[in-house]
């Protein structure tokens, strides 16, 4: 009796292992691996997104970073890790996302994701902590920059709290480019996205001071979240305040996440 019902259980255990899948953490952490390998498929992307936002960082610097803003006590080299690495950020977790999922979109990718195993959200998810390290690489570069230059006065502590604002405020950009990806083609996709970015930076002086810039400027970066990013990122470096920024960061997360949805309900039906 015993030898014939113990094959069964045997069969029955191996039968449940083989219908269990991987769980959402498992599945998430492969989509992520494998978004990042496309990523670094593409020099294009590399270039426009990582390594060119670096090098405006070390021009600017080389330029302007021995300087110190009037009652300032940190060069301006160091401050400029909170408005060109907010800038670098954006860039990072704008593009990637958005021009991957347009890609994807083109190639049929929408036909292959409803017969695949893994859920719709955890491809997106995966687009978006994608960008993690890339962004992470990217200040890192940067002080590098700012060491290697003489410019560098940040402790250890203050600099992982500015990478950590940067980081983790930058994720609900990618929102923004999970939009454009969903609607637009590959190129169009670049072409909006830069058209976004670009003013976005200049408006909200994350390369040059507002202060040299008209009082209008002044008054349009303060509706914008990405001069509310650069401010909570310059926060651990003498900066004002945190809550407002934070504060207008989280609505903006929210609305960016409602558009991202209505967005991906267009291109997929």
């Amino acid at each position: 009796m015993s030898t014939s019902t113990t094959p069964v259980a045997t069969t029955s255990t191996t039968g449940r292992a083989r219908t269990t899948g991987p769980g959402p953490a498992a599945m998430l952490a492969l989509e992520v691996r494998d978004e990042m390998r496309m990523i670094r498929r593409e020099p294009a992307a590399l270039f426009f997104s990582v390594l060119m936002p670096v090098m405006f960082y070390t021009l600017f610097v080389s330029l302007f970073g021995n300087q110190f803003p009037s009652g300032g006590s940190r060069p301006v080299g160091t401050l400029m890790l909170a408005t060109f690495g907010t800038y670098g950020a954006i860039v990072a977790t704008m593009m990637n996302p958005g021009i991957s999922l347009a890609t994807a979109r083109e190639n049929g990718w929408f036909e292959a994701i409803r017969v695949s195993p893994v859920p719709v959200g955890v491809h997106l998810a995966a687009k978006v902590l994608a960008t993690v390290p890339f962004v992470a690489g990217i200040l890192v570069a940067m002080t590098t920059a700012s060491a290697a230059l003489g410019v560098l006065e940040v402790s250890v502590g203050e600099w992982f709290a500015l990478v950590a604002a940067l980081v983790v405020g930058s994720q609900s950009f990618a929102l923004v480019g999970l939009v454009v990806g969903a609607l637009a083609s590959p190129n169009a996709a670049t072409a909006i996205l830069n058209a976004i970015i670009m003013p976005a930076a200049v408006a909200s002086g994350l390369w040059f001071p507002l202060e040299s810039m008209p009082d209008w400027v002044s008054t349009v970066a303060r509706v914008l979240p990405t001069y509310h990013l650069a401010e909570l990122a310059a926060t651990p470096l003498g900066g004002g305040p945190w809550m407002t920024h934070l504060v207008v960061l989280v609505a903006f997360t929210g609305l960016a996440g409602l558009a991202a949805a209505a967005a991906w309900r267009r291109a997929d039906a």
